[in-house]
């Protein structure tokens, strides 16, 4: 055969992942922690396509997700089309196309594939999974509760505990209101809520430079805004802000949420989201782990997204939680299953004329929803056992000349060795 001259590598492209079985297990059990838990809460599952119209993204989501993130590129058709660097916009559109038909409110959940252009590190890849969580046709705080009540019981049904992580939440309202009070103004509004966004990326003496040189026509205020989100010690804000209805909105939810058993949560100004459409409560989850110090997941109310497709706006509240991250964490903290074959049965074969007696065997044993493989390969018993053994196949039959004369197996449990 002549040698290829240009061979084709065997590695996938950068940034994505390959699932072999038993990486696959893994997923399967991380995104099943999470389906579980949302159906618990009442929420049901919806998918969108992985392709849409560019613009789609332009009109709401972040400046530097569009324009230095996302795959996007010309159909045949010279249409723009973007592979989805989030599913929020598609499920608000999906919502605005069906509004007037659809049952409010709405609890719905999808776990999609997502594509970002960027650095592959830890914790992100240009491709992962998340889960998105929202709830349509809530206006009140109950909403925003739920949500956060919900990430909280998936941490938990991760078998984690509450010193592992921590919520912070924050009000982008109040953040709005704070900026009114002090006369920003919107160029100086949108750029402090960049910085504040990316306070914890960067050195506070970094942080401190760019604050002052967005703040250099207003005294004084450079300061505030450093201790404001430094401390996020609301009760040193001016009587009007302190005794506002956004910072009462704060207050009660979480004691809401304390009343509910969750006490590992706290007020973190510096949570932006950095995303456009948010427009209350917002949240993040990290782990407090040295070793991954880093947030899990994170979402918020985003009340007015509807209304870029020209339809009345609906009250919604969400978040979304990466796959990656999270298998991380679960890493961290030994927490992730240990590998379970879906095979509950092997049977060995000694010889050729045992097979016809194994493959009746396996019928009858499917028959009663037990999963059992034959094999085929003739090699010795004591190899078909190892190869069981290396697959955690929990039990093995062996079908030679003595099974077939007496139609009686034993069965042999691979984890002791007793038969």
């Amino acid at each position: 055969m002549a040698k290829k001259e240009n061979k084709l590598s065997t590695e996938s492209y950068k940034g994505v992942r390959d699932f072999y079985p038993k990486d696959l297990y893994i997923q399967n059990y991380i995104t099943g922690i999470m389906a579980q838990t949302a159906e618990r809460f009442g929420y049901s599952e919806y998918s969108a396509s992985i392709l849409e119209p560019s613009e789609l993204y332009e009109a709401k989501t972040g400046d530097e997700i569009v324009r230095e993130q996302t795959y996007t590129f010309k159909d045949r058709g010279g249409r723009r089309v973007t592979l989805r660097p989030e599913i929020t916009p598609s499920v608000a559109r999906m919502v605005a196309a069906k509004k007037r038909e659809l049952n409010f409110p709405l609890r719905w959940y999808s776990i999609p594939n997502l594509f970002r252009y960027e650095r592959p590190q830890k914790g992100r890849l240009r491709e992962h999974f998340q889960l998105n969580v929202d709830i349509f046709g809530v206006g009140g705080i109950e909403a925003d509760v739920e949500i956060i009540q919900m990430t909280y019981q998936i941490m938990k049904n991760f078998g984690a505990i509450d010193t592992q992580f921590k919520i912070f939440v924050s009000s982008r309202k109040l953040i709005n209101r704070i900026y009114t009070f002090y006369g920003l103004r919107d160029e100086e509004q949108k750029a402090l809520s960049k910085l504040i966004d990316k306070r914890n990326k960067i050195t506070p003496e970094a942080f401190r430079g760019e604050l002052d040189n967005i703040l250099s026509q207003k005294e004084g205020l450079s300061d505030i805004f450093f201790e404001l989100t430094d401390t996020s010690d609301l009760n040193k804000l001016p009587d009007k802000l302190r005794d506002s209805k956004e910072r009462k909105e704060l207050d009660e939810l979480l004691a809401r949420l304390n009343k509910l058993g969750i006490d590992n949560i706290v007020v973190d100004t510096s949570i932006m989201r950095g995303l456009d459409y948010y427009t209350g409560i917002v949240f993040e989850v990290y782990d407090t782990g040295p070793e991954n110090k880093r947030s899990l997941l994170g979402g918020g109310r985003y009340d007015e997204l509807l209304e870029i497709f020209d339809v009345e706006g609906v009250p919604a509240v969400g978040f979304g939680m990466g796959d990656v991250v999270m298998r991380n964490f679960l890493e961290t903290y030994n927490l992730l299953p240990t590998y379970n074959s879906v095979v509950d049965l092997y049977i060995c074969t000694l010889s050729k004329e045992a097979i016809p007696l194994a493959l009746d065997l396996s019928k009858a044993l499917r028959s009663k929803a037990i999963n059992v493989a034959i094999d085929y390969t003739g090699k010795k018993v004591g190899d078909q056992l190892k190869w069981a053994d290396k697959e955690s196949i929990p039990f093995a039959v062996c079908v030679g000349d003595d099974e077939i004369k007496s139609r009686l197996f034993a069965v042999k449990n691979m984890q002791t060795g007793k038969v």
